[in-house]
């Protein structure tokens, strides 16, 4: 329908325009989050919605204390972009957390759609902390020990696409420069190669 298109600024490579869908996806994620000023986040996956989802916290305030992917240039990246500590690993524990932080971080981010993931994330959030389940996972089935999720009381939301509200956001930060989009796109193809884009 004609009212869901949004007009993009004309000074918006339309390059950085693929990005707006997962960018609102990342702030419908911050929302559930309930992220203030001062507080520590954790995210686990550092894929494209990942490394949003790292720059949308420094952005708000949060500090990033810890980011996880299983792959090394993903870790860079979220370094880059502003996590304290990086570390390049699908599943850890309080181990990875900065020696300077007690009891954990107050929100945690699972945007890998794994298991280890989540487990992660359970680990590292302090008790009383908030999880949002943002990744989906490929056989459409999470599972985490529950014992320790009850035992420190944490809130767990689930994220699903965005809010309505969310895209024009999303294009309002990048007509602002706010939000680096550029460094995310690593191959670009043609229409007529979208099957090898998708395969690759």
């Amino acid at each position: 329908p004609e009212r869901l298109a949004h007009r993009l600024p004309d000074s918006l490579p339309d390059a950085d325009a693929t990005l707006l869908e997962p960018r609102g996806v990342a702030l419908h994620a911050l929302d559930l989050g309930r992220v203030q000023p001062g507080m520590t986040a954790g995210v686990c996956g550092c894929g494209p919605l990942g490394l949003l989802l790292v720059q949308l916290l420094r952005r708000a305030g949060v500090d990033v204390l810890v980011a996880t992917d299983p792959l090394p240039h993903r870790v860079v990246a979220a370094e880059a972009l502003g996590a304290t500590v990086a570390v390049e690993t699908r599943r850890a524990g309080t181990e990875i957390l900065p020696a300077t932080v007690a009891g954990g971080v107050d929100v945690a981010f699972e945007v890998a759609g794994e298991d280890d993931a989540i487990a992660t994330a359970i680990e590292t959030l302090r008790p009383g902390g908030r999880l949002v389940l943002v990744g989906i996972p490929t056989d459409d089935r999470s599972s985490f020990t529950a014992s320790i999720a009850r035992r420190k009381g944490l809130t767990i939301s689930i994220c699903r696409r965005m809010k309505a509200s969310d895209l024009p956001r999303a294009i309002e930060l990048a007509e602002n420069g706010r939000i680096d989009l550029s460094s995310l796109i690593s191959e670009r193809y043609a229409l007529a190669d979208g099957s090898e884009a998708f395969a690759s």
